[in-house]
């Protein structure tokens, strides 16, 4: 009898380089650290060894790109190949509890509000004022708390 992972394996090897993409999976976030991790993924092993990396955005990418050479050393043996960087889906990051709950959330008084609507007063669109206000008013107490008042 012929174990699952044994079959699974044998299919993988088939593909040559297509089946590093889990090594580089497991070394990923250690070799380019937790900042790079969150905002570039590897994503699949071309057939030339490729590797294609997923970022979140295109300065990312371009700024990876800048540092190939760097990364494909701190990949070591797991780097199949060239590496090539593009915006693209990224996995869900793992959040700790403080990280998920975000900054506490700014209250402003009364005064911060009143403030806040002479700011956006002029503005003729009534939903666009009543934003502008909400955000000048917040921003109003934004500042104050940061100023210590």
């Amino acid at each position: 009898m012929e174990h699952l992972g044994d079959g699974v394996r044998k299919e993988v090897q088939r593909f040559g380089h297509h089946g590093a993409i889990g090594e580089v999976v497991k070394v990923w976030a250690d070799a380019v650290g937790e900042q790079i991790a969150r905002n570039a993924w590897p994503a699949r092993v071309g057939r030339d060894g490729t590797l294609f990396v997923h970022t979140s955005s295109s300065a990312w990418a371009f700024e990876l790109a800048q540092l190939e050479p760097d990364i494909r050393a701190r990949l070591g043996d797991a780097a199949p190949g060239k590496l090539r960087f593009a915006p693209g889906p990224l996995p869900e990051h793992d959040a700790s509890a403080s990280d998920q709950a975000g900054p506490a959330a700014i209250e402003p008084s009364p005064e911060d509000a009143e403030a806040g609507a002479q700011i956006a007063a002029p503005i003729g669109d009534e939903m666009l004022r009543k934003l502008v206000a909400r955000a000048a008013a917040a921003s109003l107490a934004k500042a104050r708390r940061d100023a210590g008042f």
